[in-house]
C-alpha cells in the first residue's frame, strides 16, 4: 500500500480544486480502480464495505482519494468508479485518512475471519 500526498494548491477555490484534480489524476496508476471519499458517497456498514473492497481488489489495484479542504473536483469524481462517505459530517483530512485506514484494516479482518471485527 502506498500513501501519496498531493501538495495543497493555491488560487481561488475553483482553481485549487482544479489543480489538485490534475495532480491527483496524474498520480493515479492508469488501471487503478478509483474510490473517492466524498460527502455525497455511499456509507456502507463495515461488512458491506469489506465485501465491496474484495470485489474491487479482484479487478486489480484500488486507489482511494481524499479531497482537500475544497473537496474533490468533478474531474476526479467522474474518474471514480465508486464514492464513499464517512457520514454527513465534515471530517478533517488527516482524520478521514485515519478512518479510512481503520476501515481497510477492519475489512481485512472480516475477509480473514479475524476476531477483530465483532458482527
Amino acid at each position: 500500500m502506498t500513501l501519496l500526498e498531493v501538495p495543497e494548491a493555491r488560487g481561488t477555490q475553483a482553481e485549487r480544486r482544479r489543480r489538485e484534480a490534475e495532480a491527483i489524476l496524474a498520480a493515479l496508476p492508469a488501471r487503478a480502480f478509483l474510490v473517492a471519499l466524498d460527502r455525497a458517497g455511499q456509507s456502507p456498514d463495515s461488512l458491506a464495505f469489506a465485501h465491496q473492497l474484495q470485489a474491487w481488489r479482484a479487478r486489480g489495484s484500488v486507489a482511494f482519494v481524499i479531497g482537500g479542504a475544497e473537496g474533490l473536483d468533478r474531474a476526479v469524481l467522474a474518474r471514480a468508479g465508486a464514492t464513499l462517505a464517512f457520514g454527513p459530517q465534515t471530517w478533517p483530512h488527516l482524520l478521514a485518512r485515519v478512518m479510512l485506514a481503520e476501515q481497510l484494516w477492519r475489512a481485512q479482518a472480516i475477509a480473514t475471519n479475524h476476531p477483530y471485527h465483532r458482527d
